[in-house]
């Protein structure tokens, strides 16, 4: 109901043609009353929609994707709910006290149940356009009920009701859009919180209806109506009560058993499981994606750092992401190291890493050491300083990640070449190569548009087994792009520390394999213009 393409299927009726409410208040207090409703009503439905495109968005990643899914989706379910609730309006009361109830249900469990079905089928997709389209419906269908209800309460011409009606609803939109993310998701969680907006929206439009049109409504709708609000509260009472044991068994059906530690930060959800104590190899997902895998990650992370470490002087060292703390122990190996500035935008990543035990003695305990600072910020901001580092690490989510695309971009990379010292080297994770050649030599083609030379090498990922239902796939390779403002050569250190998972001939035969891959003539990737995915 926060927009106005909901009530053009819906036109309102003409003032002759509805007969005057037998209110049990004066007209003006009524009218107060349906407004204020219209208020609440369009504050719970944005909060649907948000609630919907932001938990899609953590699912399934790509939030450009989810939010054009979810908002057309609905934009075009509303219009068919206008038509739909033409056939109410001769019992317009009744008719909205029913729409209210059943969106206060299928709205306030939305959450819950997308999550389930991500949890238990792996994929989301299906279950959020079929929520998408009963949500916008049921939104589509209130405006022109409340039409004839506000009519009804004080008769005036049809575009002062209008100009009232969709005042109450933008303001309500407006309260809603802020709540959620201000007020819901901190105060509540995405679960409880829709649940409590479904709560709220069953409250308000029973109670209208209920209060302000008893006289229209006979003894049976009465109790019907009672009963029906009644029910969807329990319901949801019932949701809120169980949340904390559906989170877990949900978490053990994505995971798997050995999960110790679950936290939503202001940031990302955070989730470790396995460690010594449970026999499994720990693992580490940030927003539902494995992040750290104990079985191979010395091998990620020695190819990731080695190289660029070796490649020249390496005393003072930026890692942009990397929070948890992994590559700093590959970093710390080298005797020559001054200064190691780690930048990570969740400060949750980073207490994890120096607190938990298992976390803190697979990186080796790399905070304690006096030589390392970690700082909470984004990493584009971080740039934007006026430093200059031997070494930029660039331990980043994958670029074909929506939120992820500016640390891919033009200007990204120029802010990167800018603080590079002198024969200074910049190193960038670019994600798998086999599943997404496009968006790795677009990283490519984007570091060289910027004057750097850059040397691409792959590496084969060894993970065993299956990923997780509901985790996504796990890559079969790791893309890696070395760069420099003159030209450098992969080498690994011929008197320094020496990787365990790599060798001088590994290497070569990762750059090889890389080489053989090549995608020539892609343009470059820019904040306005993101070229992955495409």
């Amino acid at each position: 109901m926060d927009s106005p393409t909901s009530a053009v299927s819906g036109a309102p009726p003409s003032p002759e043609s509805e007969p005057a409410a037998r209110l049990p208040v004066r007209a003006g207090l009524g009218r107060f009353a349906v407004l204020g409703t219209v208020f609440v009503c369009a504050a719970c439905g944005l909060v649907y929609e948000l609630e919907l495109v932001a938990l899609a968005s953590y699912l399934a990643g790509d939030s450009v994707t989810q939010a054009s899914v979810v908002l057309s989706v609905m934009v075009f379910a509303m219009g068919v709910g206008s038509l739909l609730a033409k056939r109410l309006r001769c019992r317009a009361a009744v008719g909205f006290a029913a729409v209210e109830a059943v969106l206060a249900l299928v709205g306030g469990c939305s959450a819950m149940a997308l999550y389930a079905y991500f949890a238990w089928c792996g994929q989301s997709r299906s279950a959020l356009v079929g929520f998408s389209l009963a949500i916008g419906v049921l939104i589509g269908a209130e405006v022109p009920l409340l039409m004839t209800l506000i009519q009804r309460v004080r008769r005036q011409d049809a575009g002062g009701a209008v100009a009232d009606l969709f005042a109450a609803d933008y303001v309500g939109a407006l309260v809603g859009g802020l709540a959620f993310p201000f007020l819901l998701l901190p105060a509540f969680g995405q679960l409880t919180g829709a649940l409590v907006t479904g709560a709220v929206n069953a409250v308000a439009g029973g109670a209208l209806v209920l209060w302000l049109f008893r006289r229209d409504l006979s003894a049976r709708a009465r109790w019907m109506l009672i009963v029906a609000n009644a029910l969807v509260l329990a319901l949801l009472a019932a949701g809120a009560v169980l949340t904390p044991s559906f989170e877990r068994a949900a978490r053990q059906a994505v995971y798997g058993p050995g999960v110790r530690v679950a936290l939503r930060t202001g940031v990302q959800e955070v989730v470790l499981a396995g460690g010594r104590a449970s026999g499994r190899p720990l693992a580490l997902y940030l927003d539902g994606r494995l992040s750290v895998s104990g079985r191979d990650e010395a091998r990620y992370h020695e190819a990731l750092i080695h190289p660029a470490m070796a490649a020249g002087p390496h005393g003072r060292v930026l890692v942009l992401g990397g929070g948890d703390g992994l590559a700093v122990r590959e970093i710390l190996r080298y005797a020559g190291v001054r200064s190691v500035t780690v930048v990570e935008r969740d400060p949750e990543v980073v207490r994890l890493a120096r607190r938990d035990p298992d976390l803190s003695a697979l990186n080796g305990g790399a905070y304690r050491d006096p030589r390392v600072r970690g700082v909470t910020a984004d990493a584009f901001d971080w740039l934007r300083r006026r430093a200059a580092y031997d070494v930029v690490v660039c331990d980043l989510p994958d670029p074909w990640l929506t939120p992820s695309t500016k640390f891919y971009s033009q200007e990204f990379y120029g802010l990167a070449e800018r603080v590079l010292a002198p024969g200074g080297r910049l190193v960038v994770h670019a994600g798998p190569l086999s599943p997404r050649p496009r968006e790795y030599w677009t990283v490519d083609a984007t570091m060289r548009s910027v004057g750097l030379w850059t040397v691409p090498y792959v590496i084969g990922t060894r993970r065993p087994g299956p990923s997780p239902p509901g985790a996504g796939a796990a890559p079969r390779d790791w893309g890696f792009l070395l760069a420099s403002r003159t030209p450098v050569r992969l080498r690994l250190a011929e008197h320094g520390p020496h990787p365990r998972s790599l060798t001088a001939d590994g290497l070569r035969a990762a750059r090889r394999a890389a080489e053989r891959r090549r995608e020539t003539g892609l343009p470059a990737s820019t904040l306005m213009r993101p070229r992955y995915g495409e």
